[in-house]
């Protein structure tokens, strides 16, 4: 029973870990941290009571593997939860990521339209002065 918590343990790390992402907020961080460390916790409550149910097992072998399927039971449940949330905060994550950077190409258009228009006045002004000048020659 060990080595299926072990083995499903092993599969959910390297499942997370492979799929990352830019993170592009610390708030997102913090949340793919305090799910990681729920799961740990919930394999460790998970080896809990594999172990609390292989003590039992020299009483009655029949509760100890009923036991032991609860708790892996609980600790994929768990781990499946855990996942979807931090699925779910990449997701906002990359969403507020999009917005941002539309935001951002929106206030650089507008800044060099304003840079555009101010150049073509300046230039204007200076013909005119230029012209100006050139008649009061």
């Amino acid at each position: 029973m060990k080595k299926v918590v072990l083995s499903l343990a092993l599969v959910a790390v390297l499942g997370l870990s492979f799929t990352s992402c830019r993170e592009t907020e610390e708030k997102t961080e913090d949340k793919i941290d305090n799910a990681m460390n729920e799961a740990g916790e919930a394999m460790d409550e998970a080896g809990d009571d594999i172990e609390k149910a292989l003590d039992d097992a020299a009483d009655s072998s029949s509760e100890a593997l009923d036991d032991a399927e609860a708790a892996a039971d609980k600790a994929i449940d768990s781990i499946e939860k855990d996942a979807e949330s931090m699925s779910d905060d990449v997701k906002a994550a990359a969403s507020d990521a999009k917005q941002k950077g539309s935001d951002a190409v929106d206030k650089a258009k507008t800044k060099g339209t304003t840079a555009v228009e101010d150049a073509k006045k300046a230039g204007s002004d200076a013909a005119t002065k230029a012209s100006n000048k050139v008649e009061d020659l």
